[in-house]
């Protein structure tokens, strides 16, 4: 069936544009909850560890699955794959919206990350196997990108007005149409496709690797009104981890391979991924909760200024690609990462100078900055990844930054609620920004010290 989409008309991108509900879905339902996370918690009474583990509950089961959901689609059928996927997300997504307290919640938030590290795993491998012609897949991966750049630039802003409007249960509710959409529309234009030789699965390391992360989330979260649920916490993931690192080096097709960090450069990827997922992706999370304690903003008007974070990640890109190629990546990352530190220090300093109301001016310049430092480093990461190392261990370095991303994400949002006492004070937020800063800054060191510097054009 993939030879009947060669082109890029309407009718060949139909697939294309089915697909793209992956990444779309996936991205909505972090960037829209977000900004329903005060009025949920609100409702179903959970503190502010509970509002981290909204996300996070998420982002671990995303994690997780990722590193073994590309395998069980090569040998069991990638379409397949997809739609199980869709249908976990759809029943996830109705016991989202019909959750009566936050366990409830939590659960639900895992089978949904479930779901979605299927359909993007899938969508991905689809879109390759569908269009055959070099511009055709080229068209259908741009149409992808957009897809995933709208959820994550829209998503406040919609999930906002439906929070307002209607409810913040249908924020999950309404992902059911767009479900059974792709439950309709992927059977009738998207032919199975498997590997002949599938990769062996290695269900010991996403446990081993799951247990960690989630280990080190519940120390940080908890840790921080008891030292020893902390120590015993951090204990147990240093455990874990070890144990996956020894597994791992045991194999034959690791999931992730130990030896890739005695790369420099893939040492310095590793740390500016975590700065960016502290930097902006943790401090989006937490963003709503400032905007309601500093300027009593309703859940419309906070998804409305939630733009001038978000809008920067769907029209900057393009730009850190030029950026990339005039500057290098050393130069490139630095510029990039400054601009994020400048803005989180910016806000420390709107807090300093009014912790009870910041000026708005001086609180806005910052966040529009710390939009426009992601939005130049974030789609570069991946690149970086993979053209830093040698050519033969390049698939391994773009599964690296896929897991050291979502894994950045799930701590930067424990790290920054550890830091967050009392969510109902501006001033509070002063440690979440410094530390964003801090982070920031990190990566800008990284990038400095561990990054070669290309000459100019060279990708």
């Amino acid at each position: 069936m993939s030879d009947r989409y060669s082109g890029r008309s309407a009718q060949s991108m139909m697939p294309a544009l089915l697909l793209g509900m992956a990444p779309f879905l996936a991205n909505f339902d972090v960037t829209a909850v977000v900004i329903a996370l005060p009025t949920l918690a609100r409702e179903l009474g959970f503190d502010a560890a509970g509002y981290a583990w909204v996300m996070d509950a998420y982002s671990l089961a995303f994690t997780a699955c990722l590193l073994f959901a590309g395998a069980l689609a090569d040998r069991y059928g990638r379409r397949r794959a997809m739609l199980v996927g869709n249908g976990i997300f759809a029943l996830a997504s109705l016991a989202c919206g019909i959750a009566w307290d936050g366990p409830t919640l939590w659960g639900a938030r895992a089978l949904q990350g479930i779901g979605a590290a299927f359909i993007v795993t899938g969508g991905i491998a689809l879109i390759a196997n569908v269009y055959v012609q070099a511009r055709a897949r080229t068209a259908a991966f741009a149409l992808f990108g957009v897809m995933s750049g709208v959820a994550m630039a829209f998503g406040p802003t919609i999930g906002g007005l439906v929070s307002s409007w209607i409810g913040w249960r249908w924020i999950f509710i309404i992902n059911l149409p767009a479900c059974a959409l792709v439950a309709w529309g992927i059977p009738r234009l998207v032919a199975e496709a498997r590997e002949a030789v599938p990769r062996p699965l290695d269900i010991l390391g996403v446990v081993l690797f799951t247990a960690a992360l989630t280990a080190l989330v519940e120390a940080l979260l908890h840790g921080r009104t008891s030292t020893s649920h902390m120590v015993s916490g951090l204990a147990l993931s240093a455990v874990f981890l070890v144990l996956f690192g020894i597994q791992q080096r045991s194999r034959d097709n690791p999931i992730l391979d130990p030896g890739m960090f005695v790369q420099r450069a893939m040492i310095g990827i590793a740390i500016l991924l975590c700065a960016v997922s502290i930097g902006y992706w943790a401090m989006l999370v937490y963003l709503p909760l400032f905007f309601a304690a500093a300027f009593d903003w309703p859940s419309e008007v906070t998804g409305i200024a939630l733009l001038t974070a978000t809008l920067p990640m769907l029209f900057l890109p393009p730009l850190g690609g030029r950026l990339v190629d005039r500057l290098g990546w050393r130069r490139h990352f630095a510029l990039a990462l400054t601009i994020l530190a400048a803005g989180n220090a910016t806000v420390v300093i709107a807090l300093i100078s009014d912790g009870s109301a910041p000026p708005l001016v001086p609180t806005f310049c910052g966040i529009v900055a710390i939009g426009v430092g992601v939005a130049l480093a974030h789609p570069q990461l991946s690149g970086a990844a993979v053209s830093l190392v040698p050519p033969d261990l390049a698939g391994l370095a773009s599964a690296v930054t896929i897991v050291m991303r979502q894994a950045g994400f799930a701590v930067g949002i424990a790290v920054l609620g550890a830091l967050l006492h009392t969510p109902e004070s501006a001033i509070s937020y002063i440690w979440l920004f410094s530390a964003a800063a801090i982070a920031s800054a990190a990566g800008l060191a990284a990038a400095l010290v561990l990054l070669p510097a290309p000459a100019a054009g060279s990708r």
